[in-house]
This record gives C-alpha cells, structure tokens and sequence, in this order.
C-alpha cells in the first residue's frame, strides 16, 4: 500500500519556462526585424519600437538562459 504524503506537490513543473521564454524572445526579434525598416524611412521617434522589441528579446533570451541553468543545477 502507498505511503501517503502530507506535502503537497507542485502544480507546475518547472519545463514549461524554458519553451515559453525561447518562443518569446523568438517573436520579438522577429516583430524588431519587421519594424526596423519602416522605423527607419518614418520620423526620428519610430526607431523606439524595434529598439523595445531588441531589449524584450534579449530580455526573454537571458530568463531563458537563467531557468535553463537553474534545471540543470538540480
């Protein structure tokens, strides 16, 4: 007969934070390409968007790097 628990388990496991982060930083990159050219021909005050969708990018690369490093130190 199984031992029952008093602790609880998690209701997430923790594998679901390095796909989610890779497909963010992915997107943003891409939506930073796609607004570099129209940014470029516009105002001076467009270049902030692909300049927003680079550090989110990089943002979201570097969490992923963190929970990566964070699972494999288990």
């Amino acid at each position: 007969m199984p031992r029952m628990s008093n602790e609880k388990a998690p209701v997430f496991s923790d594998g679901f934070v390095v796909p989610i982060t890779g497909l963010l930083a992915l997107l943003f990159a891409v939506m930073a390409g796609m607004t570099v050219l129209p940014a470029l021909s516009g105002s001076p005050g467009d270049i902030a968007l692909p300049i927003i969708f680079g550090i989110a990018s990089l943002l979201s690369f570097r969490l992923r790097q963190r929970a990566r490093a964070g699972k494999e130190g288990r």
